[in-house]
């Protein structure tokens, strides 16, 4: 049932201003995306730019069911430029956000920017987008990084917000400060180059909402400024309206060398990827130079790169043959690169290419083969070892269905890492092509590569590394900084080939199926790495303790930060010399790095802190330590199983990791016990002892029975039996086992067909 539709506002806050012309295909959504029912001070409006097809109609629609949205029929059709200014003169909310029509808002964006309006009071709010592509595939366009931003800045403070791309529908702007600059748009291509840029150098107050909330949709025609035609001399004009307004205001000077940049940079963007005809690319260039000569700063240095560099040179002198042949010659060096290369370096790698094809055929002809249904390939981390919920299922199906015989997969730098007794091949090798043709079952925490083939009775368990409490899979696409690149078509069709999912607790089962909707069986069992930590016993702890050279009388504190996207490079989110000096003798800290930093070395005082980023377990260092020390990892949820032990919460930059990688949980709202701030809140929590208070253990207990209530001990038994037994009494093939234990016999001695290498 539809919500009721509020009243209107008789002072909106935000007027969204659609122009509409010939996108009666994408109107309603783009619409129902902006009317968020419950928001009364919201307005649109929406300016029919004269469409010769239904727009006008479905205006009119929307206009009397809702009245919020205020509709003008153009009786001539005047231009996006021209229906923006028009849209802006009938505006009357305090902020406008300029919207294309045949866009969408992301769900709830309308309700994050009124919200950060309401919040920060900015005169420009920068918004997150996402390119959708005409097949429905979607690309994230992540925004310039502000590692550290405050909630409002100003460009002279963060100046690579000019690095942003240049279009309205990605910024919302205070209506008044907008009139009181003094700027329209212009009629033709590239209309908002001379407005955008101003209006964030002039701010005095800039805000960034780091979620997406823009889809920006790519159909299949392309947009028609990246069509070849005259119409993109309009760009001059443009930019000459920039410079204008910069020489007018002298409190941009400190600007004009980065727009300079921006607009030489775009220009030749335009000429280069064939926007401009071809026979009007020497007039382009032209009038590119005279632009140069004529508003080239007097201290501008070109940017970075020897070609660019020659291609500033030569605008400078109107060289445009001696441009053409540079860009041949550019043009020339990639291809040979690409294709040639030096006669050493083309025979590398016609042996590397040869090499890999022999391997590939070989994989192929091994897929004709039949498939050994007692043969289990067994993975980790992208192979760096043996570990997580793919060992335990490894060891208790070594226990409960010793025909089955399981090969791991490891890199070659981590085959030093294989303990004694464990099968496995190096990945690449033709054993390796051997076994991911031939076995049977298939369980990893990670996906298998791209190119691996499933057979037709081939059986995979993905058993995924720990609770989703930040955004994973499709829901990714809303939080581009997380996605860094990812391809969704890949991660999508990689994910098809799961027949078994298995979930740790409730919050992961909707998380796998919103961010895989793909075609497996769920197992919701707890995980199977977790049965160590509900049978630990006080002898294990004694023993790792003393592997790790842990003082027995020490409280051991394990860091386990998560990673974050939105940083480069691995930082302690406090100060570790600090803490360890503060607390004294009493706290040894172990340190654990994110695997996916190589931490560098540091001087710390090895009484006191413990690097324990390269041991290959993590349930051995949660059995060992006393306490847990994190941010927003996953561990959280496994720690919670072990009575008695505290942990702590250091969510010292909560609000810019939910908001560039997004979150399914509020672990401020839930914590599993101690949550701290600060870094003086996480040392008084210590001093006083406060995660070892009852309070705490309570909130660790309320956690443990919300998100932990299958971890039982007895995951990895579930799982062998659902996956290797039951599928294996369904199978339609009919082969003779061998006797017991047969296949888990084989050692580097003796290898069997798959060419499997043991123990060293």
């Amino acid at each position: 049932m539809a919500s009721p539709v509020p009243p209107p506002s008789a002072d909106p806050s935000l007027s969204i201003v659609i122009p509409v012309h010939k996108v009666q295909g994408y109107l309603r959504q783009c619409l129902d995306s902006v009317l968020d029912s419950d928001l009364p001070d919201v307005e649109i409006v929406a300016v029919d730019d004269a469409s010769p097809d239904g727009c006008g109609a479905i205006l009119d629609e929307f206009a009397e069911r809702d009245p919020r949205v205020h509709v003008l029929h153009l009786d001539e059709n005047v231009g996006l430029g021209e229906a923006r200014n028009i849209g802006l003169g009938l505006a009357t909310g305090e902020y406008v956000w300029f919207f294309d029509s045949d866009d969408y808002a992301a769900e709830g964006a309308v309700r994050a920017v009124h919200d950060r309006l309401s919040q920060t009071r900015p005169d420009v709010l920068v918004l997150g987008h996402v390119r959708e592509q005409w097949d429905g595939g979607r690309t994230p366009t992540p925004q310039q990084r502000f590692e550290g931003a405050p909630d409002v800045f100003t460009c002279a403070e963060r100046p690579s917000v000019l690095g942003l791309l240049m279009t309205t529908w990605n910024k919302v702007i205070r209506r008044e400060y907008l009139l009181g600059l003094g700027l329209r748009f212009s009629r033709g291509y590239y209309e908002d180059v001379h407005l955008t840029f101003p209006a964030l150098m002039e701010a005095g107050r800039l805000s960034l909402l780091q979620r997406v909330c823009y889809v920006y949709r790519q159909r299949r025609g392309g947009a028609i400024t990246t069509s070849a035609s005259r119409r993109h001399f309009d760009a001059f004009p443009q930019y000459e309206r920039l410079f204008a307004f910069m020489d007018e205001h002298d409190e941009t000077d400190p600007f004009r060398s980065v727009m300079f940049d921006r607009v030489i940079g775009h220009a030749l963007l335009v000429m280069e990827r064939d926007r401009v005809l071809p026979e009007d690319r020497a007039e382009f260039f032209g009038r590119l130079s005279a632009l140069y000569k004529r508003h080239r700063p007097a201290d501008h240095r070109p940017p970075p790169g020897r070609l660019m560099k020659i291609k500033h040179r030569l605008l400078a002198n109107d060289a445009y043959r001696r441009y053409r042949f540079v860009l041949f010659l550019a043009s020339a060096r990639r291809w040979a690169l690409a294709r040639l290369g030096s006669a050493k370096r083309l025979a590398r790698r016609g042996l590397r290419y040869g090499r890999r094809r022999a391997f590939r055929l070989y994989y192929r002809a091994q897929l004709l083969a039949p498939i050994d249904e007692h043969l289990a390939v067994y993975g980790a981390y992208w192979f760096r070892g043996v570990a997580c919920n793919p060992k335990a299922i490894y060891d208790k199906a070594h226990d409960i269905a010793p025909d089955i015989h399981g090969v791991w997969v490891l890199t070659r730098d981590n085959a030093n890492s294989v303990p004694d007794g464990i099968d496995y091949v190096i990945q690449g090798t033709l054993a390796y092509q051997r076994l991911m043709a031939r076995a049977k079952y298939f369980v990893n925490n990670v996906n298998f590569p791209n190119n691996l083939i499933k057979r037709p009775g081939q059986i995979h368990l993905m058993t995924q590394h720990g609770t989703p409490l930040k955004k994973m899979g499709l829901d990714q696409l809303d939080f581009p900084v997380g996605a860094q690149e990812m391809d969704f078509h890949k991660l999508i069709t990689r994910s098809d080939r799961w027949d078994y999912l298995i979930s740790s607790n409730p919050l992961s089962t909707q998380a796998w199926e919103r961010g895989y909707p793909c075609h497996y069986q769920m197992l919701e069992i707890g995980y199977p790495r977790n049965d160590r930590l509900v049978h630990t016993t006080p002898e294990e702890r004694h023993t790792l303790r003393e592997q790790l050279g842990i003082p027995q009388d020490k409280t051991a504190i394990l860091y386990a930060p998560t990673h974050r996207e939105y940083r480069d490079t691995y930082q302690p989110m406090f100060d570790i010399g600090r803490f360890t000096r503060e607390l004294g003798d009493h706290y040894v800290l172990l340190i654990r790095a994110h695997y996916f930093y190589t931490p560098e070395k540091q001087d710390w005082d090895p009484q006191h802190v413990i690097d324990v980023s390269d041991h290959p377990s993590v349930e051995d260092l949660c059995i060992a330590s006393d306490a847990l020390l994190t941010d927003y990892s996953s561990v959280m949820f496994d720690y919670a199983l072990l009575d008695g032990r505290p942990i702590v919460i250091l969510a010292n930059d909560w609000d810019t990791y939910r908001l560039t990688r997004g979150v399914n949980l509020d672990i401020t709202a839930h914590p599993p016990g101690i949550l701290t701030r600060t870094e003086d809140e996480l040392l008084d929590a210590f001093r006083h002892r406060t995660p070892w208070a009852d309070t705490t253990a309570k909130a660790r207990d309320a956690f443990r029975t919300r998100h932990c209530p299958w971890d039982d001990g007895h995951a990895a038994e579930r799982a062998v039996r659902r996956v290797l037994h039951e599928s294996r009494r369904s199978s339609s093939i009919r082969r003779r086992r061998p006797e017991a234990g047969a296949h888990a016999r084989v050692r580097l001695s003796s290898p069997g067909w798959w060419g499997g290498r043991g123990s060293r």
